[in-house]
């Protein structure tokens, strides 16, 4: 998915809770990074991955491109949700063009939504290994109206959207550029968010599985609200291990435990769903990132669950990062919330 030019892009994630920006620079066969920043989102701004309120969205992409003094006005960002839409299908051997001509029609029998309210892309993957008569294709579709509201976010703030991409490939972008292609066994990403999990499965470097689950980190928050009585503000400080007047910490474990199980449930029934529609393969490893990996326990439980090892995703793995620059100690600590952002700003403006 990788085609290289030379013009400068910033990859811009837009989250429930926070916009991410990252901007990297190829240099010596790899990525120099040039600069990044977090900025918050007021509550209910983007809910169920949806912009509900632009103008805010707007201010904070605005002012955190401006602190930033970022010179390109190109952007590659990402989107996920129930607006999309991504099968692995099995098609008979053709051409790129040939596929181009008939991906609507192809479409059409994958597709729950009407197919001229969506914009449609695929990827051939290659010959299918039990019948080589057959092709792997990944079929992605986004509803028209809501890659638009993305665009029109984006277009008021000045910028110029080059690229659209999916939240789990950008992922995936981000792992295999890091830590290279897995040639044997199957490992696991989840990027937990605020709202919502992005699923991937590997095999060998190629995609086998991908899935949104509609719970995230506000699951925390809510839980800790509902049964300590604190506020918003003082829900996220707790969540990440943080101590709160009046909070018991106590009580404060006991419902950090039970939210990690709930959790971790949604997870494990992922990877089972996976399993069970798969071959005897087990997992190797699972790497998670997001603002909720950074939660305590997480990591611990999801082993404790699934039987084998668990690791935050270091989205700077194998990236320069000149430490006059940037602090290494806060790279490190924010890492984890950067793999969809980082996986953008490894596009290039051109790209597919």
């Amino acid at each position: 998915m990788l085609f290289r030019t030379s013009k400068d892009i910033v990859g811009i994630d837009i989250g429930s809770s926070s916009v991410k920006m990252v901007q990297l620079r190829e240099a010596k066969g790899g990525y120099h990074l040039v600069d990044l920043g977090i900025a918050p989102l007021p509550p209910e701004a983007i809910v169920d991955n949806a912009i509900m309120d632009s103008s805010s969205v707007v201010d904070v992409i605005r002012n955190l491109v401006e602190s930033h003094k970022v010179k390109t006005k190109n952007v590659a960002t990402s989107i996920s949700g129930h607006s999309v839409i991504i099968r692995k299908i099995q098609l008979p051997m053709m051409s790129q063009e040939e596929m181009e001509s008939s991906i609507q029609w192809e479409a059409e029998q994958y597709i729950p939504f009407e197919i001229s309210e969506v914009n449609l892309d695929f990827q051939i993957l290659g010959p299918d290994e039990n019948d080589p008569s057959q092709m792997n294709v990944i079929l992605v579709a986004a509803k028209k109206d809501f890659v638009n509201e993305y665009v029109a976010v984006f277009r008021e703030c000045g910028l110029n959207p080059q690229v659209m991409d999916i939240d789990c490939f950008a992922l995936e972008n981000a792992f295999e550029t890091n830590y290279g292609v897995q040639e044997t066994g199957v490992v696991a990403l989840i990027n937990m968010g605020a709202s919502a999990m992005n699923v991937s499965v590997l095999r060998g470097g190629v995609a086998v599985f991908t899935r949104d689950i509609q719970v995230g980190g506000n699951m925390f928050n809510e839980e800790i609200q509902k049964r300590l009585g604190l506020s918003h503000e003082d829900a996220e400080t707790v969540k990440l291990g943080g101590e709160v007047e009046d909070a018991d910490p106590v009580m404060v474990s006991d419902v950090l435990s039970d939210a990690t199980e709930n959790l971790a449930q949604e997870v494990q029934r992922s990877l089972d769903f996976f399993a069970a529609t798969s071959s005897d393969e087990q997992f190797q490893k699972l790497y998670i990132a997001g603002g909720v990996s950074m939660t305590p326990q997480v990591l611990d439980v999801l082993e404790k669950r699934l039987g084998f090892p668990v690791e935050l995703l270091d989205p700077f793995r194998q990236v320069e990062v000149n430490e006059k620059e940037f602090d290494p100690e806060y790279i490190r600590a924010v890492g984890p919330l950067f793999p969809v952002a980082v996986g953008l700003a490894m596009r290039k403006v051109g790209d597919k």
